[in-house]
């Protein structure tokens, strides 16, 4: 059997938000690996958002072929629409690890928090996962592969701080520990796995900057020019964070590639593309214990929102100049992608919608249907990814109209604990508190993702689906 060339050990650390208008002083470690290397900007995935954008870097594919439309999406066989699942298997294209374990047995392969984790053919991999006994209740946790790696990082580095993960906590000091505690604890499971297992490629999700980004937005609202000092503290927080990491990868020889998906844009406009289909008779909703559940299998017309792109579902075809008409129109909107621009924009997927409308770089959309918020379902003011029909950025805060809400949500932890069931009802249901968001493609480049790597890149701009052979040529040295 002939041998092989020696393959690169090569970390990518997958740092979200990151654009080159965010470097400056306040990060000097990236800066600083940024001179010493190369970079470029990466053209955004279309629509910007995290599983598209993963699924085109590990890929090399665009969602035509992938099928990973957005974070969620319409499963028209069960009437159902479901966001954030974590199963490999619906990435529907060969991964950059297929390739680099077929040309080279040796290969071994690290995915630490990226998403669609889950039974992907790697050798190591970790993502949170919360447990659901049978008694109704939700245990924060994390999944591993193999298994045995679940007790034996906890045993040292504690519990995963999930809170401080995603919801209102996220981003800001709390109980779970700082603001940036989510993303020190992913880091050192990096540490943890390279230590004890040297992958050939380790892939490393580091999200601390998303959280301030949307809740406050990038940019000085006093000024409307320079970084919004509420960031400042998180760009020092990941500098330290990918600093201290490119010093440990340096020390053991492991070349590192930082990446980014997107980048977060300031918006002042939440689009409500339900409440105008609703409003003309399209959208049905349906009454359960007194409040108002989206019945998307007897719609007529419906969206489902991710930041700043909604896919729209016609049950009712008859209805598409109507509606595209309605959309073209509506405030806030830049495009609408009918069948044939999804094909030119490799969008042509039977999970993408039958229309895919863009936001405004200013604009976002919201998942909401309810007309009255008297009306708004349970879930609605609790962090609830799965129940919800559509990303919600509002989780990001807690509703300033509950006097004492840290009590409320000490009071319901307390309830918890002793056993009863209780809701976590602490979300507001204002729109207009968020201030960043990303999916469609920023008009400055500054605003673009980005790669920084010790080797020369093809040129100053990539297009996303140009990281695969990024990352395999590093590996391949």
């Amino acid at each position: 059997m002939p041998e092989t060339d020696p393959v690169t050990r090569t970390a990518v650390l997958n740092v979200v938000g990151l654009t080159p208008g965010l470097i400056g002083d306040h990060t000097p470690r990236i800066q600083a690996y940024r001179s010493q290397g190369h970079s470029a900007v990466v053209d955004p995935a279309l629509p910007a958002v995290t599983c598209t954008a993963q699924s085109d870097y590990l890929t090399g594919r665009r969602p035509s072929d992938h099928g990973i439309v957005a974070n969620g999406w319409y499963h028209r066989e069960l009437a159902e629409v479901q966001f954030w699942k974590q199963s490999n298997h619906v990435v529907g294209a060969p991964k950059v690890w297929d390739e680099l374990r077929a040309t080279h047995p040796e290969f071994t392969c690290a995915t630490l928090f990226w998403w669609y984790n889950m039974y992907a053919r790697v050798d190591w991999s970790i993502t949170p996962r919360p447990m659901y006994p049978a008694d109704g209740r939700k245990v924060f946790d994390i999944q591993s592969w193999p298994y045995r790696i679940r007790p034996e990082i906890k045993r040292d580095l504690g519990e995963f701080p999930f809170a401080g993960f995603w919801g209102p906590a996220a981003g800001v000091k709390s109980p779970q520990g700082g603001p940036d505690c989510a993303t020190r604890w992913i880091a050192g499971s990096a540490r943890w796995i390279e230590e004890r297992h040297s992958p050939t490629l380790s892939l490393v999700y580091l999200p601390h900057l998303d959280y301030n980004l949307q809740r406050w937005g990038p940019r000085d609202p006093a000024t409307s020019g320079g970084l919004n000092p509420r960031i400042l503290p998180d760009l020092r927080a990941v500098d330290s964070i990918v600093g201290d990491l490119l010093d440990f990868y340096r020390s053991r020889s492991v070349r590192v590639i930082l990446l980014s998906e997107y980048g977060i844009t300031p918006v002042s406009t939440p689009i409500h593309l339900n409440r105008e289909f609703r409003k003309r008779g399209w959208l049905t909703v349906k009454e359960e214990l007194g409040l108002e559940l989206l019945d998307a299998g007897n719609s007529r017309v419906f969206a489902v929102a991710d930041h700043q792109v909604a896919h729209v579902y016609l049950n009712d075809r008859t209805l598409q100049g109507e509606v595209q008409e309605l959309l073209e129109g509506l405030e806030g909107i830049s495009e609408v992608w009918d069948f044939a621009d999804k094909v030119v924009h490799g969008m042509a997927h039977p999970r993408a919608g039958d229309l895919v409308a863009f936001a405004k770089e200013s604009a976002w959309f919201t998942y909401y249907y309810w007309l009255d918020d008297d009306l708004a379902p349970d879930f609605a003011r609790c962090v609830d990814i799965h129940r919800k029909p559509g990303y919600d950025p509002v989780e990001l805060f807690l509703n300033p109209e509950i006097p004492a809400v840290r009590l409320r949500i000490a009071w319901r932890l307390l309830q918890k604990k002793l056993g009863f069931r209780m809701l976590m009802d602490v979300i507001p249901l204002d729109a207009t508190l968020v201030k960043g968001s990303h999916g469609t493609r920023p008009a400055m480049e500054a605003d673009w993702p980005m790669v920084i790597s010790p080797q020369p890149l093809p040129g100053p701009t990539l297009g996303s689906t140009d990281v695969y052979a990024l990352i395999r040529d590093a590996v391949l040295g």
